[in-house]
């Protein structure tokens, strides 16, 4: 049975990457954009999440290069605990030191423009966030 499309989510204080994975949870792909309005966020992000049929968050968690949780990922994890509260959905939280970076390169690399790149990169980065996730997961069951 296929597990449902799954969202990852690059969490930022002014915008929030949203990525969604294909029914069958196998490939990331970049979905939008989303402002982060605070308390207001909540309710019509968990709306948009149960109009594609989601049945899994995950979370991109920024760590310190040593491994180490500081303030921007215990936000994260607020915010996702939060969300899971008002979605209903698990939500689960993934390592994403270096997404942002990637991200950017990869626009970088395919010339998209400046004004463009800054609506993209947080979609890309949550796209590369879901796609480790998907990818550990897949990992886990090989085993």
């Amino acid at each position: 049975m296929a597990p449902g499309r799954i969202a990852g989510i690059d969490y930022g204080k002014v915008r929030i990457g949203l990525a969604l994975s294909d029914p069958l949870g196998t490939f990331a792909q970049p979905w939008e954009t989303f402002p982060n309005r605070g308390a207001k966020t909540f309710i019509p992000l968990a709306e948009k999440l149960r109009s594609r049929e989601v049945t899994r968050i995950v979370v991109g968690l920024p760590k310190h290069m040593n491994g180490d949780e500081g303030e921007k990922a215990q936000e994260a994890r607020a915010f996702g605990q939060a969300l899971a509260a008002q979605s209903g959905l698990p939500v689960e939280f993934v390592d994403e030191r270096l997404t942002t970076l990637a991200a950017q390169r990869t626009l970088i690399e395919s010339n998209v423009p400046g004004r463009k790149k800054r609506a993209l990169v947080d979609q890309i980065a949550a796209t590369l966030i879901l796609q480790t996730w998907m990818d550990q997961q897949k990992n886990k069951r090989d085993k």
